[in-house]
C-alpha cells in the first residue's frame, strides 16, 4: 500500500509509537510538519489502527477550496441558502458522522470559519448554511499544517483557543533530510511500485544512483523523493538506475560534493562557499545563468560570491 509509512530511523520509530498510543482513542491530534514529509499518511495510519477504522473518514484539504466555498463544504448549506444553492448538500462534518474528518492545511482557514470549527470541537454541533436546525455529530478530528500555528497565532492570522483545541497530542513528521538512513528502504518502495506501474520489471538502482540521492537535501521531502523516482523509471535508458536519469540539480550537487574537499586543508565557511559555487560553474561549463538556476540564487548574488562584482 503506498500510503505506508517506511523508514527504521528513531525518528520514524517515535512516530509509530505515537500513533499506535493515540490510534485506540478519540482525542484530537495535530500533525505538523514542511510539506510533503507525509502528514496525511500519519491520519491515514491513525485511522486504520483505530476503532473507528471501517467508519466514514472524509478528507479535506483547507487550502485547496476557495474561502467563500469552505463553509459550505464543511457544514453543508439548505436549498436557495445562496445563488446555486439549488439543493440542500451535507457537509464534511455530517458525512464524518461517527467516523473520521481530516482537516488538511488547517492553517489556511479563514478567521470566521476557525471561530465554527471551534464550536463543534467543543460542543459537537452546528447549522448548514441557510438552516436552522442544530446537528449534532460524533466526529473524530485529525488536522494537519505545514505551517507554525504559534507564529500564525501572533499574526492574528489563527485563534489560539483552536489551536489548543486541536493540540492536544501533536505528533511531527520529520523532513526526509533528518532520516536520511530511510532514504535507501523508500527509494526501494518507489522503484517498485512504478516499476510495476510502468511494466518494467527487474529494474534496480546502482550505488551511484543511490550516492546521488543521499548528497540532495530534499527540500521537497517524500513528495519530491517520489517525483523523481517516478520520472527515473520512465526515463531511464537501462534497467539499472544510475545518476544520469535524475535531473540535472541532483547530479550537480552530487558531483560537486564528491570532490569538494579532495586535498584540502580546514576552510573557512566563506572560503567553503565560494569553492563550492565554483565547482557548480564548472559543472555548468561556465554558464553562470545555468550554474545560478541550479544554485537557487539571482546571477548578480553568483558573480558576488565569486568575487567579480
Amino acid at each position: 500500500m503506498e500510503s505506508q509509512i517506511i523508514g527504521g530511523s528513531q525518528a520514524i520509530r517515535d512516530v509509530l509509537a505515537l500513533i499506535e498510543k493515540v490510534a485506540a482513542s478519540d482525542v484530537t491530534v495535530l500533525i505538523t510538519g514542511e510539506s510533503g514529509t507525509g502528514k496525511e499518511m500519519v491520519a491515514e495510519a491513525i485511522v486504520r489502527s483505530g476503532s473507528r477504522c471501517g467508519k466514514p473518514f472524509i478528507k479535506m484539504n483547507c487550502a485547496a477550496i476557495p474561502s467563500e466555498l469552505l463553509e459550505s463544504q464543511m457544514f453543508g448549506h439548505e436549498r436557495g441558502a445562496f445563488t446555486g444553492a439549488v439543493a440542500r448538500q451535507e457537509g464534511c462534518f455530517e458525512r464524518a458522522n461517527h467516523g473520521v474528518l481530516f482537516l488538511d492545511e488547517i492553517a489556511d482557514m479563514a478567521l470566521v470559519t476557525q471561530t465554527k470549527v471551534l464550536r463543534v470541537l467543543q460542543e459537537q454541533v452546528f447549522e448548514r448554511i441557510g438552516g436552522k436546525d442544530t446537528l449534532h455529530v460524533d466526529v473524530r478530528i485529525l488536522a494537519a499544517t505545514n505551517k507554525d500555528l504559534l507564529e500564525e497565532i501572533r499574526r492574528g492570522r489563527f485563534r489560539e483557543d483552536l489551536y489548543y483545541r486541536l493540540n492536544v497530542i501533536e505528533i511531527r513528521m520529520p523532513p526526509l533530510r533528518d532520516r536520511m538512513e530511510d532514504l535507501r528502504p523508500i527509494v526501494d518502495f518507489f522503484l517498485e511500485t512504478f516499476s510495476r506501474k510502468y511494466r518494467k520489471p527487474g529494474m534496480k538502482i546502482g550505488n551511484e544512483g543511490y550516492h546521488t540521492l543521499e548528497e540532495y537535501t530534499w527540500p521537497g521531502n517524500i513528495r519530491e523523493l517520489r517525483n523523481i523516482m517516478e520520472r527515473a523509471v520512465v526515463l531511464a535508458r537501462t534497467d539499472i538506475i544510475g545518476p544520469e536519469d535524475f535531473p540535472e540539480k541532483l547530479r550537480a550537487l552530487s558531483l560537486v560534493s564528491t570532490d569538494l574537499l579532495k586535498g584540502v586543508d580546514i576552510l573557512t565557511l566563506a572560503d567553503m562557499e565560494k569553492m563550492y559555487v565554483r565547482k557548480v560553474l564548472d559543472f555548468t561549463a561556465g554558464n553562470k545563468l545555468q550554474a545560478a538556476r541550479l544554485l537557487d540564487i539571482d546571477p548578480k548574488t553568483l558573480r558576488a560570491k565569486l568575487g567579480n562584482g
